[in-house]
Order: structure tokens, then sequence, then C-alpha cells
């Protein structure tokens, strides 16, 4: 076991640093945090080697920060490498730049491969990250819940899971402004319903609403955009996308929390058109959603293609634009576009594209687009990561960062990857989310739908909502 001795401030680790031939090769590790920026608050970075063409007798890591460094053994290689957070901090403290030099001794000899870099954002991440787990099959599932983790800790906590539902499903858990006191989710089979706790309110169930799904909270916090979807899913014997979800029918509407009514345009509730995920703007003024013309379903699947569209909306007067602007014509690039979100500053629209459908979470040529978010702005859509698959994706609070569900390991799981946005939109190399030892979502038979960045801590009780 690792022990750390702590002298006038500064740690002093059980290793040191050896004299090492250089091997003059590049490091593989898992997961890969080489060569990332990391927020200044994130949990320490646990990794493993993966060279199997090298054996070692033993191995280390050394970090180097401005005047600190702290050796780190490797205890076993599923565990990897695992630096305590009280070091992990000191050395985030000392400067902006980590250097990590994986040594290895072979033969009573020591060699290392070359160098690599962590660079620490002075930009914070949210303290939570909300995720649904679940297996990943979609026709059954044996456990699943919403969980919450710390980001600036390993802690993982249930928000609520099946246990609490008699066996049903919940989904679509949606944040005001990333407050933890302002949340919904839905509950389907025996419990069924929209449940939502707004302020110190107990969490309750809705009334008005009916089948509505894919919540998107006005930053006033007195409206929810949703779609009303009639939904199938059909999975696929031959087609590399596995699993297809598909729309027979689709509009979007507005929910008004404190007159508990739908506020309703008949160009958001068309019969040519499907229309799906909304999503407001940073000051509320537009509504962002998708748009496809309507075809038949299930034969046409494969030819549905949802535009980009925006409508405008007056808060205060509860009443829509009188026209619709298309922002993205996907018809024009037959493309697909899914789950459009604008980042809390205002500046920017990212969304996910596909070949076609709405169900971006299992194609495999998902990839996140930008593009400015001002509603004049006709700018052509930028790929912000061309070789990363990533079908859903949510901003942190400043604007800094954003967190994505991603296929890009295996295919199969969808796992927590985060990004560095600066203020020109140039995004950073995707890292995962860390966790207490480099094996931890190889041993995850789970996958993390629909992140979330959330303020704080958060706590519902079902009890509430059954007493009403």
């Amino acid at each position: 076991m690792l022990i750390t001795l702590i002298l006038t401030g500064i740690t002093a680790c059980t290793l040191s640093r050896q004299e090492a031939e250089p091997l003059h090769k590049s490091a593989v590790i898992y997961p890969d945090y080489a060569e990332t920026m990391l927020p200044v608050n994130i949990s320490a970075p646990t990794f493993a080697l993966k060279d199997s063409t090298i054996s070692f007798e033993s191995l280390q890591a050394v970090f180097v920060s401005g005047s600190e460094t702290c050796v780190i053994g490797n205890d076993s290689e599923e565990e990897g490498f695992c630096i305590p957070q009280s070091d992990w901090r000191r050395l985030v403290a000392a400067s902006g730049k980590i250097t990590v030099t994986i040594q290895g001794e072979r033969d009573g000899k020591w060699v290392e491969y070359d160098p690599f870099e962590i660079t620490i954002s002075p930009d914070s991440i949210d303290k939570m990250v909300v995720y649904r787990l679940i297996e990943p099959g979609y026709q059954v599932w044996n456990e699943m819940g919403i969980y919450q983790r710390s980001a600036e800790t390993y802690d993982e906590q249930a928000i609520i899971t099946n246990r609490e539902t008699e066996g049903g499903c919940m989904n679509c858990h949606s944040f005001c402004n990333y407050d933890p006191e302002q949340v919904m989710f839905h509950l389907r089979l025996s419990m069924a319903g929209t449940y939502m706790k707004h302020g110190k309110s107990p969490l309750r169930k809705l009334v008005t609403p009916k089948s509505l799904v894919y919540p998107s909270w006005h930053t006033t916090g007195k409206y929810i955009a949703f779609s009303q979807n009639k939904t199938k899913q059909m999975f696929h014997t031959t087609d590399r996308n596995r699993i297809e979800v598909f729309d027979y029918s689709s509009d979007v509407v507005v929910y008004d929390l404190e007159a508990d009514t739908l506020i309703c345009s008949p160009l958001l509730m068309s019969r040519t058109h499907f229309e799906t995920f909304p999503s407001w703007s940073a000051d509320g003024r537009t509504l962002y959603f998708c748009r496809a013309d309507s075809v038949l379903i299930p034969d046409d699947y494969d030819k549905v293609r949802y535009s980009l569209c925006s409508i405008s909306f007056d808060a205060e007067k509860k009443r829509f634009g009188d026209s619709i602007k298309v922002i993205y014509d996907a018809q024009q690039h037959q493309k697909s576009v899914s789950f459009p979100r604008c980042s809390p500053d205002g500046k920017y629209l990212v969304f996910t594209l596909s070949d076609y459908g709405n169900f971006s979470i299992w194609h495999r040529e998902a990839r996140l687009m930008m593009i400015p978010a001002k509603p004049a702005d006709m700018a052509e859509p930028v790929s912000i990561l061309p070789d990363f698959r990533a079908s859903y994706h949510s901003w942190s609070s400043n604007s800094r960062w954003m967190v994505m569900a991603s296929r890009q390991d295996d295919g199969l799981y969808t796992r927590p990857y985060i990004i560095h946005v600066d203020a020109n939109g140039k995004v950073t190399k995707p890292f995962l989310l860390p966790q207490s030892d480099a094996s931890y979502y190889l041993r995850k038979m789970q996958s993390y739908n629909l992140p979330e960045f959330v303020g704080g801590k958060v706590t519902v009780n079902l009890e509430e909502a059954m007493e009403e």
C-alpha cells in the first residue's frame, strides 16, 4: 500500500524517481489522459499502462508539477496508477502543467516512456454529473436507475432506482439552470407519469401533461418545452446500427408550470411534419427543435431526416412567433439532426448529426457539430470532434465544458467523456470522467445515459408524490 508523508507542507512519496533509459516510445494508457485538459476541481485521474510488448517487474508513474513531485506505484494492472486526491490537489495547485513519466523495471534495469502532459484549466466544472445507468440492450433490464456522481471525488449515489418504482423504467431527467432543487423525470409502467420537484416544494406528479418527453426548462423556471411522441423501436439483425427508434408522430408544446396548461402553436403540431427535441436558447427567447417531413413509418425509417429549426417565444405573453426558421436543412445535406443544445453564455449551439432518423444513440456515424447560436447566423456547422463518436451532450453552467455520452471505446457501452470548450469554440481531447481505478469502465456492464451537469446534490423522495 502506498504511504505518503507530509513534511512542512510538501508531499514525500515512499517511492522515488529512478535513473532510467528512455524507450523512445509513447506510453499507451487507459483511460487515456495523455495530452488532455482537465478542470481545476476534477477528481484525480487513474490510468493503467497497456503495453503487451514489454514485461516489467515493477512500474511507477512520476508526476511533476512546478516544484512538486509525486511518484505512484502500480499495485495491479486493474487498479493502475491511483494517485491520492490530496497529492493530486497539491500538484494541481503547483502549476497549470503536470508532466507524467511512466517508468518500468525489467531485468534489474529501469526504462521509461516518453513523458506526457496533463494541462489544468482554471475553468472549474459543476459539482455533480447526473446520468441514468442501464443495460445497453433496451429489450429487457434487471436494474436501472438515475445516479449522481461527484465530479470532485469518486462518490456515486442513487437518486432513484427501479427498486422504488415496482421495476418500472425512468428517463428524461432534466434540471432548470443546473439547480438540484428543480428537477423532473418520467416514470413508466405502474407508476407512469411526469414527476417534478420545483424549488423547496415536495416532489409531485404532474396531471395536465400527457405523453410528454424530451424536456427543456426555460431559464425563468416557469415553462418546460416538451415533445409529444408516439414512438416505436425495432432491432436490426444485419445493420451496424443495432437498434432503431422512430416516431409515428411527434409535436412540440410548452408546459406552463404556474397555469398548469399547455402552450401550443399549429406551426409545431403539423400533420405533415415530425417535430421533436425542443431546446431553449440561453436568453429563453428562441426555441430550437428538430423537424422532419412525415413519411411512411416504419417502411421509410431510414429516409427520415430532421432539420434544425427555431421559433421565437415571448415568455411574458406566453406566445410563439408566427414563422419557423430553418437553420440547417437536413434534406439538402442528406443528414439528420438531434439534441440541439445552446451554451449558457449564448455563443454556441451544438447538435448531434447522423445519417438519418432521431435515435443517434446507436448510430456509429453520429458526430457533434457546432454553429454560432445567434438566430441571424447561418454559418456552416463545424465538426468539433471528427474522429470521435458522440450521441448526446450537455454544457456545464460556465459554458467551458461539455459532457458527452459516447460508445467510442467498444461500440457497446456509452461512457461519460468530457471536453473543454474555450471562448472561441475550440475543443480539447475528450477524457473519461475519472474513476477510482483504471478498469472501472471495463467492469461496468451498464451504459451512462443522458449525462447532465448539476450544481449540487439532488434529493428526491417518491413517497412525497405518492401521498398526494
